[in-house]
């Protein structure tokens, strides 16, 4: 796979998108933030991941404005979190998340969780947020095969993307499957599993045959296992490192090392462990 900073993943209704981003999870301090998102962008990041739940939408909307990249040019995501959720409230979430962004769409919008009563109601929504075009792809977020098939029981256009926790420890092969056989493009959240891959020797084993981080080389497990990575720091130096993923390539046998690595453990909650 002939991976660039600007690869994309053709999601079923055409759209492309990035198939690396940066996530914004817990950058809640206003000026670091925006200056986090700004640098990402002007060294090639072309996505940027948020929630309503981070606290940092309206700083995401000022970093695209500062960036000096046209909005067009960028794939923007945000989630409904899970007390707003249902038919109703998900359309009166996503106003309010523009507003906050101060954009006139977004590229995706995802269900944070999938909340027993409310999840189905939640993508009729987006369902119908898609078809007003305000949202250029449709998602959901934390779904399992069992969510997914009730959405698609119903739904008049099924989910392009499913963002889930993935990382070598955590590979969700069953559930990666599922989405491929549907043509739902997956995306890893928590793509380095919180830190405690760093010291794992076979990580650094082959990381070292690249001159590359164990950072850099999980994140290129995800690149070439056709996932969508959205590794989240504010730190310049490490936000440049995520992104120096793209002169170096796993072989077969790496990548299946990597993926042994598996073990079933979360850094987050179960999705079916949810209530709200």
């Amino acid at each position: 796979m002939d991976l660039t900073i600007e690869s994309t993943k053709t999601l079923h209704n055409g759209v492309e998108m990035p198939r690396f981003g940066l996530g914004v999870y817990k950058m809640t301090e206003k000026q670091a933030a925006v200056e986090a998102m700004v640098q990402a962008i002007q060294i090639g990041y072309k996505a940027i991941d948020t929630a309503t739940v981070y606290d940092n939408e309206a700083e995401v909307g000022e970093a695209v404005r500062a960036s000096g990249v046209s909005r067009e040019e960028l794939f923007i995501t945000s989630k409904v979190w899970n007390t707003d959720q249902g038919y109703d409230q998900t359309l009166r979430a996503f106003e309010a998340s523009l507003k906050r962004l101060d954009m006139d769409y977004l590229d995706l919008y995802l269900t944070h969780w999938a909340i027993p009563e409310t999840f189905e109601e939640t993508y009729r929504a987006i369902e119908r947020l898609y078809d007003e075009k305000l949202i250029r792809a449709t998602g959901v977020s934390n779904h399992q095969q069992h969510h997914l098939e009730k959405i698609l029981h119903k739904a008049n256009t099924k989910p392009m993307v499913n963002q889930i926790e993935l990382h070598p420890q955590l590979t969700q092969q069953p559930l990666r499957d599922y989405c491929a056989s549907q043509d739902i493009a997956v995306t890893s959240w928590s793509p380095l599993a919180r830190g405690r891959l760093l010291d794992d020797p076979i990580l650094t084993e082959i990381g070292n045959k690249h001159g590359k981080s164990v950072v850099q080389t999980v994140i290129r497990w995800h690149l070439q296992n056709d996932l969508i990575v959205i590794p989240k720091s504010v730190t310049p130096s490490r936000i440049a490192e995520n992104a120096d993923v793209f002169d170096f390539t796993l072989s077969a046998e790496e990548l299946k090392q990597i993926s042994q690595l598996n073990e079933d453990w979360r850094t987050g909650t179960h999705p079916d462990e949810i209530t709200v």
